[in-house]
């Protein structure tokens, strides 16, 4: 693929970026794989099992066979119906393919933001997944349009209508079914098109690169391809008013017209083309490929992206074009062993050359930009200018970290900003050397760049190095990429749970620190009151001085006291937080008062409210889906119950059944042995954070007895 400007500057109406998103094990990477083969981009196919994919390029992901960091690639493809003709140029589809573990939700997240339609994948047989919700939610976020794969049509209890229903009533979607199914599980040879009423049947050779189109639809199938073609227009034609009168006049749309109006209600988010196939066994993919260039949007679909003007703080417009002035999103950073500090950015408008200076208007700052790379997964090519509507990657951003916008100085703009799950589980890591102690904090800081819900703070009480994240595999991860990638090696004490403290109740507290030692004394006093919010609202601080009692400077030392008090905790040394504390009075004196004396008021007075605010604490609750045989049902269930969890619900689901409940973090300790040895390896679980709760105040209690947290109040 030759990398001067003009091959690759592609007419913006022929770029397509796209991401592939699912739930675990739908089959994203081997879908994304296929991708890349037919589209020529490799010239064999990456097998997850055989650990030679190309988008699963970490040894951890090859290890494991799963995704932990979306990849990015860039391929052409020419559509089906004119490759033949060879009479058009090929489109430029950029895909990044995205992990489907809860713990590397940032990654998902990340990439759904700078992305302009998705290829939602499922397996036939499960159907919609909870992190198929989750994803689905995220680019409902978003405003991504997407088409959705149904995946593994060969695989025994493959359904592909009722996967379909699952996609209507979980995702609460308008479903548009494409295709139906030539046979399924060990008999699943091919699709019928509905608009085209055409059969494509794929042979087993050549790795599925053929495949053969014909006018026959077998016999028993006839009846429904007219019913489910009959249901297509009629749902194409209500979105479009031109059709619809079309359609009730009873004239048929044409082909032309009713792709033209799928196109429309797709990039408006009011249907979803359905496919079919079995990625694995090479079927579907190709149809799937012209799918994404029938109806998934351009950057001329979408024509223009909104921010804001730091300057001014309204709102501004850029139109997604080349011609336009500059400015993009940095939506993840990489530390690559061959060129540092690697920026992936999407260019939404302008254009971008390597060796210029760029503006990075988050943090108010310049950045140059040393080199610009075309990536594919982790292997590069290097290119002078970047155009709008490409995805890159940028080496030499010092500063620059997820979710900042770059863009022109003399026209700034802050695009939208990327939002990122709270961390719940926690870990103390110590070096196990002397020379580990020093590359420690270096490694942990390029962990931190790179992904934003993972956290590292020091607890001042026991001088130990917390790390914090979504989830055990998330830390495990890092704690493995640290061996490998900066050769750090650490003890890693047992996973913590992330609780937060809060108050129940309003209460007022008085903070008096005065100390006269000869000299220049210390006088800070103020007075503050502390009154709960609702859950999820964080803190904040209200200066309700009047009369000068307190100057301004001193005001804002009393808020630097009142942060670093509730950041190290007031009961348990965990973070307070949903609590609104305002300074309604106090006292200065002209010589002794110092920020210092008012941050030690600060500190005493917010401890004195506490104690009369009836603390506690909120710990995480799990969002739980356990898949089980029927047979231990009843075992699951009891054994949940016992873990103070909430039951929601249970679903059939062929032979199994699924049980939906809510539980407290504290209690899954351990829970894939217990469930495996409860159930003899037959049911497998999922779970994803949900929200925080209040802790019972016996087990509160409990841990206050067995606590060495020296700061704290003492319980009430």
């Amino acid at each position: 693929m030759a990398s001067d400007a003009k091959s690759r500057q592609v007419p913006l109406d022929k770029i397509r970026n796209i991401g592939i998103i699912a739930h675990i094990d739908a089959g994203k990477t081997t879908t994304t794989e296929r991708i890349l083969f037919y589209t020529g981009r490799t010239y064999k196919i990456g097998d997850i099992d055989e650990g030679n994919t190309q988008m699963d390029w970490m040894d951890q992901e090859r290890e494991r066979g799963i995704t932990i960091v979306s990849a990015a690639t860039t391929t052409f493809w020419t559509h089906s119906a004119h490759s033949a003709k060879g009479k058009e140029d090929p489109y430029r589809i950029n895909i990044i393919d995205t992990p489907g573990h809860v713990d590397f939700t940032a990654e998902v997240e990340r990439s759904l933001r700078v992305l302009d339609g998705g290829i939602t994948v499922l397996d036939a047989e499960e159907g919609v997944q909870s992190q198929s919700e989750t994803v689905w939610r995220q680019a409902d976020k978003y405003k991504v349009p997407r088409i959705c794969f149904v995946n593994k049509m060969d695989k025994l209890g493959a359904n592909f209508l009722a996967t379909v229903k699952s996609i209507e009533t979980r995702l609460a979607a308008n479903p548009a079914i494409m295709v139906l199914p030539i046979g399924s599980e060990h008999t699943y040879k091919g699709n019928v098109d509905l608009l085209t009423r055409k059969s494509i049947i794929w042979g087993s050779e050549e790795l599925g690169a053929k495949f053969d189109v014909s006018d026959e639809i077998p016999e028993d199938m006839k009846a429904q391809v007219d019913e489910y073609r009959a249901k297509l227009v009629e749902k194409i034609s209500e979105t479009d008013d031109a059709l619809l009168g079309k359609y009730l006049a009873g004239e048929e749309p044409s082909v032309d017209e009713l792709k033209a109006a799928l196109r429309r209600a797709v990039i408006g988010y009011k249907l979803v083309p359905i496919y079919a196939g079995t990625s694995l066994r090479n079927k579907g993919v190709q149809p799937l490929l012209d799918a994404v260039i029938d109806y998934l949007p351009s950057p001329v679909d979408l024509k223009e992206v909104k921010g804001i003007n730091p300057k001014t703080n309204e709102e501004e417009t850029r139109q997604l074009v080349p011609d336009e002035i500059l400015c993009g999103l940095a939506f993840k950073i990489q530390n690559d062993p061959h060129v540092g500090k690697l920026t992936y950015f999407r260019v939404y408008s302008g254009v971008i050359q390597s060796g210029s200076y760029i503006y990075n208007s988050t943090k108010n700052i310049r950045e140059r930009v040393g080199r610009l790379l075309l990536m594919h997964a982790n292997q590069r090519e290097e290119i002078k200018e970047a155009y709008a509507g490409e995805i890159v990657g940028i080496v030499g951003l010092k500063d620059t970290i997820t979710g900042d916008t770059l863009c022109d100085e003399n026209k700034p703009i802050i695009l939208e900003k990327i939002s990122f799950p709270e961390p719940v589980i926690s870990l103390a890591i110590e070096p196990q050397t002397k020379s580990d102690q020093e590359k420690l904090g270096f490694a942990l800081k390029r962990l931190m760049d790179e992904d934003p819900t993972f956290r590292v703070k020091t607890n001042h009480e026991t001088g130990q190095t917390i790390i914090s994240g979504i989830g055990e595999l998330q830390l495990e991860i890092m704690v493995d990429r640290m061996k490998r990638e900066f050769s750090v090696l650490a003890n890693v004490g047992d996973p913590q749970v992330a609780y937060k403290e809060t108050i129940q109740k309003s209460a007022e507290g008085e903070g008096k620190y005065i100390r006269q030692s000869g000299g220049r004394g210390q006088y800070g006093h103020c007075m503050l009151r502390i009154e709960p919010k609702p859950r999820g609202e964080g803190f904040e601080f209200v200066d309700a001085i009047k009369g000068g009692s307190i100057p301004a400077e001193f005001v804002s030392a009393v808020e630097k006291g009142v942060k670093e008090a509730i950041e190290n905790g007031l009961l348990l040394g965990y973070p307070v937080v949903d609590l609104s504390v305002t300074c309604y009075d106090g006292s200065y004196h002209d010589v002794d008062s110092s920020e210092m004396a008012f941050k030690i008021a600060a500190s005493q007075a917010i401890q004195a409210a506490s104690k009369k605010a009836d603390m506690t604490l909120l710990e995480p609750i799990m969002k739980v889906e356990v898949t089980t045989p029927s047979e231990f049902m009843g075992d699951v269930i009891g054994d949940l119950s016992a873990k103070r969890a909430q039951i929601s619900g249970t679903e059939e689901r062929g032979n199994a059944t699924i049980i939906l409940s809510m539980v407290p973090l504290a209690e899954l300790s351990g829970y894939a042995t217990t469930l495996r040895s409860m159930s003899k390896g037959r049911a497998s679980y999922y779970m994803e954070p949900s929200h925080y709760e209040i802790v019972p105040r016996n087990i509160v209690e409990a841990m206050l007895a067995k606590s060495t947290f020296t700061g704290r109040i003492s319980a009430q």
